[in-house]
């Protein structure tokens, strides 16, 4: 353990200490095969979460942020292949036999789902739902566990909760099925709970309403949190540290302040530079080239190197692993990442890949001197 509470895969207790480390997953690996191969969702992922920590995860649609926590919670496909290590305190829960995992799932880690609609089951009542929840994992009488019930919908916010009870999930309105699910998952005080893309789908004021419930719930229950998002506004907002993935690999991890401010990947820069920002209203958003690679069979070197302006030949030749920057547990997988040092969006992506003489200039102005 290094000194102010940080380790060798970068986690931090949120008051800079070395608090009880509650998870740590180790180069995990899912693999999915298919008749045009094998489909390599996820590679190489490692991290490591401390009680009361919020680990926020971003990345496009396809990046692997959700296999990974669906791999964490055993609830993948029995056709994928997994490797690595999950291991829940001293637990190992790779290849966990479905009778282990049940007394894990709910009781000590779980899951927000993104639609609400698919998580609650429409025939029963909302009261029913989070009752059987309690009971699942607690010796306790039906009225023990409604009067719980309604402790957990008064935490997450919801008016009149004795009389929502009787309530179907279609009689809810979205942000309220949402918020009966976060009452579901805290039913039984968890150490880890993995937040899905919770405010998918809803609109900015209900979305709000959700992430104030989920700070309630954190709260309540002294949870670790993964927030698989790709909100920035809500990571800046909610996350001590972030990883970044693309292409089912890891290529950012850092406190919250590294990642915004000081990012060292291009893809971090393309993400920030598509977000909009109240203090640079006049200007254009910039995005980022092209669209995510195949994971089928991927080809060596970077799978950014199509889409990003600083490739060069060794891009295509080699992958860079995930590496220290300048910043204590701020990492990077870039092979250039030290030239992206006090760069902006809109410089690293303002011009065409295909335009070389802008691009060749940028990186002689950001190449260190020769000795």
């Amino acid at each position: 353990m290094n000194p102010g509470g940080e380790d060798p895969l970068g986690a931090v207790s949120p008051d800079g200490g070395a608090g009880e480390l509650v998870l740590e997953v180790a180069d995990l690996t899912v693999g999915f095969p298919t008749d045009d191969g094998l489909v390599q969702a996820v590679r190489g992922v490692s991290y490591r979460l401390r009680r009361g920590e919020v680990l926020g995860i971003v990345g496009e649609s396809g990046s692997g942020k959700s296999v990974t926590s669906l791999a964490v919670m055993g609830l993948l496909p029995k056709n994928a292949r997994v490797t690595g290590s999950v291991r829940f305190r001293d637990q190992e829960l790779i290849g966990a036999r479905d009778e282990a995992l049940t007394k894990i799932r709910g009781r000590h880690v779980s899951m927000i789902f993104q639609d609400p609609m698919t998580s609650l089951n429409p025939v029963y009542s909302v009261g029913f739902q989070i009752a059987e929840a309690v009971r699942a994992h607690h010796d306790v009488s039906k009225e023990a566990a409604l009067d719980r019930a309604v402790e957990l919908l008064e935490i997450v916010r919801i008016p009149n909760p004795r009389e929502r009870l009787p309530n179907y999930p279609h009689e809810l309105s979205g942000g309220m099925r949402q918020r009966v699910v976060i009452a579901i998952a805290i039913a039984n005080d968890p150490d880890v709970i993995i937040a899905d893309e919770p405010t998918t789908a809803l609109d900015v004021t209900v979305q709000a309403q959700i992430m104030v419930a989920l700070d309630s719930a954190k709260e309540e229950t002294g949870a670790a949190m993964v927030l698989i998002t790709h909100d920035l506004g809500v990571i800046a907002g909610q996350a001590d540290r972030v990883m970044v993935m693309y292409a089912g690999k890891l290529v950012e991890s850092g406190t919250a302040e590294d990642v915004f401010y000081t990012p060292r990947m291009p893809y971090t820069l393309g993400l920030l530079g598509s977000l909009p920002r109240l203090d640079r209203t006049a200007e254009r958003l910039t995005p980022i080239p092209g669209a995510p690679p195949s994971l089928v069979n991927m080809p060596p070197g970077c799978p950014f190197t199509p889409r990003c302006p600083l490739a060069q030949p060794v891009c295509d030749e080699t992958e860079p692993p995930l590496e220290p920057t300048t910043g204590p547990g701020h990492t990077a997988a870039c092979h250039f990442s030290d030239r992206l040092v006090d760069t902006r969006p809109d410089e690293l992506y303002a011009w065409s890949v295909t335009d070389t003489t802008a691009l060749a200039e940028f990186v002689a102005e950001t190449e260190e001197p020769s000795s």
